[in-house]
């Protein structure tokens, strides 16, 4: 089947095949980057990397409004659950995997650290979505880290979206180094230049043996 990947700005994707629509880390209120409102966001189910306000972002009313299932962190579910009044919610955590009427969501490992507004969000997580036969791979903000290879044997992505804004995550070198061990066709670098804090700079975003694709607000890839 096939599979479109939406880039909504800074780390958000929608992820479309069929019926079925998942959006990654929707933040877009408030972020400078986002060509959409939150509200034109329609969407089957809702994943999230780790709890920081700029992954979490929207979730909780786009949930609301569409009925759409939270797959996230077990801190991360409670959380939006109790703030906004949802029922559907799959706690997960690194390594679990969730089926769906698509295929599954599986939660991955990451480097970093997840909060919101203070309180504990469980570990931060990067994101498998297997859709319309296509895996895609969301590493959230992360450091570099060697299991990458190991995620990349184990899913075999077609996609990665790989974290390169520096500063809190990799940069764009250590992003296209992460990209070879993934060895995902193609990558898109995703977490930069949002603010001025982190970089706008991708030139060193090169993987060897690896398409690197860097997407504006609103473009769209298709994965056939």
């Amino acid at each position: 089947m096939t599979v479109e990947i939406e880039f909504l700005g800074h780390s958000a994707f929608l992820v479309r095949s069929g019926p079925y629509a998942v959006a990654i880390d929707p933040f877009l209120t408030g972020n400078p980057s986002a060509k959409k409102p939150a509200d034109q966001i329609t969407c089957t189910h809702i994943a999230i990397s780790h709890g920081h306000a700029d992954h979490i972002g929207d979730a909780g009313p786009i949930a609301k409004r569409c009925n759409a299932p939270v797959h996230a962190a077990y801190e991360i579910c409670n959380f939006l659950a109790s703030e906004h009044a949802l029922e559907k919610i799959e706690p997960m955590n690194p390594g679990g995997k969730v089926r769906t009427d698509f295929g599954f969501i599986a939660l991955t490992q990451a480097f970093h650290s997840s909060s919101y507004e203070d309180r504990y969000m469980g570990m931060p997580c990067g994101v498998i979505v297997n859709i319309g036969g296509k895996t895609i791979y969301h590493t959230g903000d992360t450091a570099l880290f060697g299991d990458m290879e190991l995620i990349g044997e184990v899913y075999k992505p077609d996609l990665a979206l790989i974290c390169a804004g520096d500063r809190f995550t990799m940069g764009p070198e250590l992003a296209a180094r992460a990209a070879e061990l993934i060895g995902a066709p193609l990558a898109v670098p995703i977490h930069w230049g949002t603010w001025p804090l982190l970089t706008s700079d991708l030139a060193a975003f090169k993987p060897r043996g690896v398409e690197a694709r860097v997407m504006k607000p609103g473009e769209t890839i298709t994965l056939r």
